[in-house]
């Protein structure tokens, strides 16, 4: 049977912030940290997904030439180097092949430019053009995002090539209908703030207003539209259990070993029809 070509698109930096690869204090003890992307591999090495998807290529939109983000991956770099943390194993294979050498960086580089510069829309537009060709040269016929921080527009338009065939695991539910909706790149610490019996309105000044707890959490995967999470979801898993002591690293921990994991397994398998 002929494999769907998989290429993952990801951003190191939001990886760095769940210090992805290392072992993060979890009570009174210490948990490793796996990031979705070595999931994946382990996956693609030891379950069905691998008889039905090949791992092609692992995108990065980090721009080595930003100072922030150079600041947000000081401990890790852009790529591997020996006597620093890696966001896995450094010699971690995927169907034979090590992740590091599926490394390709196509920086979104428009971000240097202030968000109401006008030179911004149009590096935006090169940059998807940018990742349009590095996916048509991977041969990429499916797309997986995972903490990428951009909305991404002409990539996901109706008629284009990807349309549908790019989708997103989100570590919060993503329906709107649902009590323990949690869309957006805040959406571990909004589920946190959630299950204290607050909710925030503001991000930008953390103003928040009292709520009833929601003490759950879980993860969406879901095709990816002009929105933010705001897709058709493909699946849902609600397995998360949240305590108000949570540090948000725990709490991550748990959404991804409960939840995330799960909904991102159990999605491509639903879109293999496994």
């Amino acid at each position: 049977m002929q494999k769907t070509k998989l290429v993952y698109i990801w951003s190191l930096r939001n990886a760095a912030a769940d210090k992805a690869g290392q072992h993060i204090r979890y009570g009174e003890g210490a948990r490793y940290m796996q990031s979705p992307l070595e999931f994946l591999a382990v996956s693609l090495n030891d379950t069905l997904l691998g008889e039905v998807y090949s791992l092609e290529g692992v995108i990065y939109d980090d721009d080595e030439g930003s100072a922030r983000d150079r600041e947000k991956l000081k401990e890790y770099g852009f790529c591997w180097q020996p006597g620093r943390p890696w966001f896995y194993p450094p010699d971690l294979a995927v169907q034979g092949r090590r992740v590091n050498d599926l490394l390709h960086a196509v920086p979104s580089t428009y971000r240097r430019h202030p968000l109401r510069a006008p030179e911004r829309p149009a590096g935006k537009r090169a940059f998807e053009r940018r990742l349009l060709d590095k996916l048509v040269e991977l041969g990429a016929e499916l797309v997986v995002l995972d903490g990428l921080l951009i909305i991404l527009d002409e990539l996901v338009r109706p008629g284009s090539r990807f349309h549908r065939k790019i989708v997103n695991i989100h570590p919060g539910i993503t329906r709107l209908e649902s009590p323990y909706e949690r869309r957006g790149a805040y959406a571990t610490l909004d589920a946190l703030h959630g299950a204290r019996g607050k909710k925030v309105i503001d991000w930008a000044t953390m103003e928040t207003k009292a709520v009833e707890p929601v003490w759950m959490t879980g993860a969406s995967f879901h095709y990816v539209d002009n929105g933010v999470d705001s897709g058709e979801v493909i699946v849902d898993v609600l397995k998360t259990d949240i305590h108000p002591d949570d540090t948000i690293l725990e709490l991550r921990w748990n959404n991804f070993n409960h939840s995330l994991f799960p909904a991102l397994h159990r999605g491509l398998s639903c879109l293999a029809g496994l």
